[in-house]
């Protein structure tokens, strides 16, 4: 199933293709759980005979051998049922999961960095783990219950028609008034736990936040407003969370109370029938046999509305936890995903024709561009900030599809991207050189960190290629953390590279080094682009384009 429809998906009908998607697993669930149900009807109905048969008729208790065995193997269906019926939905539970875990992924990724850099990554990451894990429960348990509910007490209502339709009209007449008022308290419940879930997404992306400038905050000493903002960012939380659970106990004191009422004034028509106050319809032909099996009956019946009322939490928080995760899928993809495939030059690894890149708010933002980029070619793209300069640079690298134009690049063609911020992420040198080549061994590693200028510190650390760094390369100066992603450049074999102000932030001797890297990376035939201001870096490229009143024009040396 895709991310992309032509009508916006809504939480409910995102939840209804999830289950399509394993409806046998949930099928089997659901009948399971009827299955176990129809097996604790036989075993009400079987006892109520027995007691029967011992008290009224005075039968001999090894007489109705058959019988207990009967029920005894009753027991043991019931279990077995029951056993399906858990396993089965967790394993649909389970799948499901994978699935929008992996739709949700798919579709971060088809919306692209330059997308992803205007959100909290904290709030994704939630998104990801936390609101994907509250559908647990509703696929596992509310939703099968859901089917068991509308079926069993239909059977059970049948059973109960036979041996006193009285009987079976009260639990028909009182059996719809559980539901309403448990759909009239599930309002309030959904609009809670979405606000919840918003609360906690905000949460997250609020500690993330503090704890990524916690040395600003350091500087400034403001750490204890912050840890009292973290604070009461939390109680408002906490405050959202006990009002979700006050209501969803309501849920359940609503249903209970209705079953019991229910309960009890079958119990008093049975009570009364058979003293002989009751004298109605088949009240007058009620035994012991009939009597007690319909008083056993009625709780059975609402049995399957007690469960479901006691899952009706989960529905609420898989409906609070849908609504974020549709926003994203219903987000419009930036990322051109069949530019790879169109047919060009033989030469040429890019080419634009009268191509144009716009936002949803800010409109056209470059554009018309024409642009031929052959292979072992360096360019060098300048102009002032804010020109577009990284906007062409997510065009080139796929990141963003163009509102118009053409867009071609050789079809299954590798590059690699180098910025003045690195993305380093928390773990050891080999965790960060695997994002490039996740097959790399330690002598190919060491290879590349050698080459990129990073063997001279990589020999002062003590635990080498296992040393651990922090998020944004927290341990390393930005040389260092320069040269470790230029590193992860020479693993990745990648025909072509995209550099977005690499030497930026660098020193001018860390400069000069990150050049001449990158220059023999051309040597080899590499493919090179490069985003800058710099004058050497400028200098040493073959073919020079500047951004000037918003056209790309090609300066001649």
């Amino acid at each position: 199933m895709g991310t992309e429809h032509a009508l916006p998906l809504t939480p409910r009908s995102w939840l209804k293709t999830l289950a399509k998607g394993e409806r046998h697993y949930l099928f089997g669930s659901a009948l399971c759980g009827v299955l176990a149900g129809s097996q604790t009807i036989v075993m009400v109905v079987g006892l109520a005979w027995l007691i029967d048969q011992v008290a009224v008729h005075d039968r001999s208790p090894t007489t109705l051998f058959p019988v207990f065995a009967l029920l005894v193997g009753s027991v043991l269906l019931r279990a077995a049922f029951q056993w399906g019926h858990e396993i089965l939905g967790l394993e649909a539970s389970l799948r499901i999961r994978q699935h929008a875990r992996s739709q949700l992924l798919s579709k971060l990724s088809a919306l692209g960095p330059v997308w992803l850099t205007g959100q909290h990554s904290g709030s994704l990451a939630n998104q990801a783990v936390e609101h994907i894990d509250a559908l647990e429960g509703y696929f596992s348990r509310f939703y099968t219950q859901l089917r068991i509910a509308l079926c069993l007490p239909l059977l059970i209502l049948v059973v109960a028609g036979w041996l006193d339709y009285l009987v079976a009209l009260f639990l028909l007449l009182s059996a719809p008034l559980i539901p309403i008022f448990m759909a009239l308290v599930g309002m309030g419940a959904e609009r809670l736990n979405r606000d919840q879930f918003v609360a906690v997404s905000r949460l997250s992306a609020h500690f993330i936040d503090r704890v990524r400038g916690m040395t600003t905050l350091q500087l400034f000493g403001r750490t204890s407003a912050a840890q009292q903002d973290v604070w009461y960012a939390t109680d408002d939380y906490r405050r959202l969370s006990m009002r979700t659970l006050r209501l969803a106990f309501l849920s359940s004191a609503v249903l209970e109370f209705f079953a019991s009422v229910a309960i009890a004034v079958v119990a008093m028509y049975v009570g009364f029938g058979l003293l002989g106050y009751i004298e109605y319809g088949p009240s007058s032909s009620l035994t012991l046999f009939s009597g007690l099996a319909v008083l056993l009956l009625a709780p059975e019946f609402f049995q399957p509305l007690r469960t479901l009322s006691q899952h009706y939490h989960d529905r609420a928080a898989a409906l609070g936890a849908a609504e974020s995760v549709v926003n994203v899928l219903n987000e419009p993809a930036l990322v051109s995903r069949h530019a790879a495939v169109a047919p060009l030059l033989s030469t040429s690894v890019i080419e634009l024709a009268a191509t144009c890149v716009s936002y949803p708010v800010r409109g056209q933002v470059i554009g018309p561009i024409d642009l031929t980029i052959k292979k072992g070619e360096v360019v060098a793209i300048s102009g002032a900030s804010g020109s577009g300069k990284s906007t062409l640079l997510a065009l080139l690298a796929g990141f963003l599809a163009p509102s118009s134009g053409i867009y071609r690049r050789q079809e299954n063609y590798q590059y690699a991207w180098l910025d003045q911020q690195p993305c380093l992420l928390h773990g050891s040198l080999i965790d960060n050189l695997r994002l490039a080549a996740p097959q790399a061994s330690h002598e190919q590693m060491e290879a590349a960190l050698y080459r990129a200028g990073f063997g001279p510190f990589l020999k002062q650390l003590p635990d080498g290629l296992d040393t651990l760094i922090g998020e944004r390369g927290v341990g390393l100066s930005g040389g260092q953390a320069q040269r470790l992603a230029l590193a992860r450049v020479y693993l990745s074999n990648a025909p072509l590279v995209l550099l977005d102000e690499p030497t930026a932030s660098l020193d001018q001797d860390t400069e000069q080094f990150v050049m001449s890297a990158l220059l023999k990376l051309a040597q080899e035939g590499r493919t090179l682009v490069i985003a800058t201001h710099h004058p050497a870096v400028i200098a040493a490229a073959q073919r020079h384009f500047s951004f000037e009143r918003d056209e790309l024009v090609e300066v001649l040396a």
